[in-house]
């Protein structure tokens, strides 16, 4: 694997432990009120504007560069039934693991492809991967705040996101030597993960985020979107 696919790859995925590091010194360090809570809502605000500029502006249209109509239908409604199977289950043993998934869902395709990305273009792949460690660091700060209140202790929370911070050198690795040479395929995981992180934003982040009579959160939805969409201009 290059060394320069290697760094790229490291720093999209270091931020994953870097927001969950930002989440447990926010938590611990800024006493509990209502400027706490707008902050906090308004974060999970912007990442979800992320998440959905990830969808609409790399994920899906990347994926329909290779796909017909009925593979990325089918694809998409797979990714859609799967998670909300998961999200039901996990609903029902009393977890919210919803902001979890997503970021999972738009780190691991988007870092696979990375990958595939480096072979042909490495000036892109450098864009695509600061945009995917811009993503992370928003989803990681609040992923970790609600696995800590499900009721994992801390020092497990960072052990599990430091792991996950590994994630986009794997990802990385099974698309540069893997899926390079199927395009199809990394298409189809593409929009498989759209399906699945749209129906986790409408059913559990947004509403999670709303705060009654503020409307800065909003604002940070969109912010969140406009970050994403001159990801997308750089890239």
């Amino acid at each position: 694997m290059p060394l320069q696919l290697l760094l790229f790859a490291g720093f999209s995925g270091i931020t994953v432990f870097l927001g969950g590091l930002l989440a447990y010194q926010f938590d611990h360090h800024v006493k509990q009120s209502l400027f706490k809570d707008q902050c906090v809502h308004t974060l999970m605000s912007f990442g979800a504007g992320i998440i959905l500029s990830a969808i609409a502006l790399v994920l899906i249209p990347k994926g329909l560069e290779h796909l017909t109509v009925w593979s990325m239908a089918g694809s998409f409604l797979l990714g859609a039934v799967l998670f909300m199977v998961i999200d039901r289950h996990l609903a029902k043993a009393g977890g919210q693991m919803a902001t979890l998934l997503a970021m999972l869902m738009d780190f691991v395709p988007e870092a696979i492809a990375l990958g595939a990305v480096f072979a042909v273009d490495p000036s892109m792949a450098m864009l695509l991967a600061l945009f995917i460690g811009l993503q992370n660091l928003p989803e990681a700060f609040n992923a970790f705040r609600d696995l800590v209140q499900t009721g994992f202790r801390v020092k497990t929370t960072l052990i599990i996101f430091f792991g996950l911070s590994f994630f986009g050198i794997i990802g990385a690795m099974l698309g540069h030597f893997l899926l390079r040479g199927h395009p199809e395929l990394t298409a189809q995981l593409m929009v498989f993960a759209s399906g699945g992180i749209l129906y986790l934003l409408i059913q559990d982040i947004i509403p999670e985020s709303k705060l009654i009579n503020n409307y800065l959160i909003s604002f940070g939805a969109t912010l969140g979107f406009l970050v994403g969409v001159i990801g997308e201009m750089l890239i």
